[in-house]
């Protein structure tokens, strides 16, 4: 990352105070984790935002760059790949809970799941959706619901006039398996339970070793930053 200090400034979050390459560097990891996870992670709402902030601030002290200065051009290209790596998180996410229907009403995501994952959370825990794309996949959902209904259900015989979202879009494959970077080393991570075949198979992670594993085995790790997909 280029040294954009002198163009930035410090941040505070809701939470702690960053200095900008620390902010950036959580984006990325936020990014990566939800790039490389088969299902949808907490919404960073409050990263997201800071980080906004930042290419705002960034975008002004810029402007006060003289013209021709090579610092400027480096320093844009910064903030380009800043937005990029924004972008394209949260491109990440919309993607696990949007809804493209085919000409043979094919469904590609698994929207209803999230919602559902989403409404059934403990009072407390963090929630999965911000309040936007909580909004975004509700309103999917209802658009779809109409939609299948104005074109195909109400062709049909009666019993066949109802559809339920869950059983008819697949669910996210936890089984499929990710690579992964150990941040914190961990003992006895069970991989594999006990079976009539086999006996229960169970590793130690040591910090800054690469695994390739199966995502569900992993995935409280990657929730509290054990461990980085990559």
């Amino acid at each position: 990352m280029a040294d954009s200090d002198d163009l930035s400034g410090g941040e505070e979050s809701r939470e702690e105070l960053m200095t900008p390459a620390e902010l950036v560097s959580r984006l990325e990891e936020a990014w990566l984790n939800e790039k490389f996870s088969p299902e949808l992670l907490e919404n960073k709402s409050e990263l997201v935002e800071c980080v906004m902030e930042q290419i705002t601030h960034m975008e002004e002290n810029l402007q006060r760059v003289k013209k021709g200065d090579l610092k400027a051009s480096v320093h844009r290209m910064e903030i380009d790949r800043i937005r990029f790596v924004l972008s394209s998180y949260l491109r990440s996410r919309l993607q696990k809970h949007v809804v493209r229907l085919l000409s043979h009403l094919q469904i590609e995501r698994f929207f209803p799941h999230v919602l559902e994952k989403e409404k059934s959370r403990a009072d407390g825990d963090p929630s999965f959706l911000s309040p936007e794309e909580f909004a975004f996949a509700k309103e999917y959902l209802a658009n779809t619901e109409v939609y299948l209904r104005n074109v195909a259900l109400k062709h049909m015989p009666p019993n066949l006039q109802s559809i339920d979202m869950l059983k008819a879009v697949p669910e996210p494959c936890l089984d499929s398996f990710v690579f992964l970077r150990v941040r914190e080393s961990q003992e006895n991570i069970l991989v594999e339970p006990e079976t009539d075949e086999q006996r229960e198979y169970v590793v130690d992670l040591d910090e800054g070793s690469q695994h390739l594993m199966r995502y569900r085995t992993i995935a409280p790790l990657v929730a509290s930053g054990a461990v980085q997909l990559i």
